[in-house]
């Protein structure tokens, strides 16, 4: 009987074209080598090799530096680290270009001579230097960084490219504290300051309370804010409709977004804060790179899903109530600067290093357009990044249209 059973296998797989293997250890051997050239030429037949051109782009996309210091270790992409030297040479030279020209010109001999105290100085070219142009450019670069930081955070906890604080109503909560500030109280330039940063605050916590169902999603955070920042532009409108003419102008101005009133006092609080939160954003940088491939096979690869989300909300909505205190709300540089990251970088994910060089190169150069473009009229510059966003967000649509989605 058992030899007929074994007769009978044998038939089977032979019709089917299968040679049987013997369950020896020889044989066993056997089925492991065909199974590896089975799955050898399945992987040669689903992912062809590319050739040429497409290689050489391949290859290099996926080239990274390891850095290593006793048991820790650092990858960096070269493509991602030609950016950030792009970037850095770029914000250099503007800001160079910022100091140095205006009404009143200030040679680079002048200026290296007002900063570093060497050579022969000039009283004007140093004041206009180290009292006006400096700290400008300084607070530029600084409320930038925030701002293309706090961008990369929100769009990585929410997983939508337009989740950035001027969609979701962060931006717009901080306003409305600072019209509260400016109109009903009447505050001084550091109350308008807190009350931009109390809204900020307290609108991150009315979106996250509100989106909070046994946890929170990207979707329902971003519908959410949304809803919620329209209601914010009507209590807005409503708080400067209804006030006095002075009050009203005041804070029309402090909305368009201005670096007029950029000082080291402020700056000093700034950068404070920055370097304070530094440590949380490379804390943050693992965690929210897992959390791009979905919650699910985040949890599965250790990830503290929710802690993440929580901890890096309440790290954007710092920096981005910080930068709108300092100069009113500067739109779209939240958005754009993680979209223009990943497009120059060609790599997924979160790049924060990048996103926060980016951000501050585009307030930089927008804060030089407003300067010269109309010299001697001077814009805020938020209008100049208001339009810039808003060209590059009906761009970013239309590509998104173009591939279907």
């Amino acid at each position: 009987m058992k030899n007929l059973n074994q007769n009978e296998t044998k038939g089977e797989t032979s019709r089917l074209g299968v040679e049987p293997v013997a369950t020896s250890q020889s044989g066993l051997a056997k089925l492991g080598k065909a199974t590896t050239q089975v799955a050898l030429e399945s992987a040669a037949q689903a992912v062809p090799l590319a050739t040429g051109k497409a290689a050489q782009a391949a290859l290099k996309s996926r080239r990274h530096i390891l850095l290593r210091l006793g048991p820790y270790s650092l990858r960096l992409g070269v493509r991602s680290l030609v950016v950030a030297l792009a970037l850095l040479v770029l914000l250099t030279v503007v800001a160079v270009a910022s100091i140095s020209t205006g009404a009143y010109p200030v040679s680079p001999a002048q200026v290296s001579a007002a900063i570093f105290g060497y050579g022969q100085e000039d009283n004007y070219a140093r004041y206009f230097v180290t009292q006006v142009r400096a700290p400008r450019i300084a607070t530029a670069m600084l409320v930038g960084a925030a701002l293309g930081l706090s961008g990369a955070l929100f769009q990585a906890v929410s997983g939508n490219p337009l989740g950035s604080p001027d969609i979701i109503g962060f931006t717009t909560g901080s306003a409305t504290g600072a019209l509260v500030a400016i109109i009903l109280v009447g505050a001084s330039p550091l109350g308008v300051s807190l009350g931009a940063i109390a809204g900020g605050v307290g609108a991150a916590a009315l979106v996250y309370m509100l989106a909070w169902k046994n946890g929170i999603t990207g979707n329902r955070l971003v519908l959410v804010g949304i809803g919620l920042a329209a209601v914010e532009h009507a209590l807005n409108k409503l708080l400067i409709v209804r006030a006095p003419l002075a009050n009203a102008q005041q804070a029309a101005q402090w909305q368009a977004g201005s670096l007029n009133d950029a000082n080291w006092a402020w700056l000093a609080w700034l950068a404070l804060a920055l370097v304070v939160l530094t440590p949380a954003l490379a804390c943050l940088t693992r965690p929210l790179s897992t959390l791009a491939l979905g919650d699910e096979l985040a949890h599965g690869l250790g990830t503290r899903v929710q802690a993440t989300r929580s901890g890096a909300l309440a790290v954007g909505v710092t920096l981005v109530a910080l930068a709108t205190a300092v100069t009113g709300p500067i739109a779209f540089v939240a958005l754009a600067a993680p979209h223009l990251v990943r497009r120059a970088s060609g790599a997924p994910g979160v790049n924060l290093t990048n996103s926060g060089l980016m951000g501050a190169t585009l307030v930089v150069v927008a804060d030089f357009v407003a300067q010269r473009a109309l010299a001697p009229t001077q814009l805020a510059v938020g209008v100049v990044t208001a339009t810039m966003g808003g060209l590059y967000l009906v761009l970013f649509l239309v590509l998104q249209w173009r591939k279907g989605i």
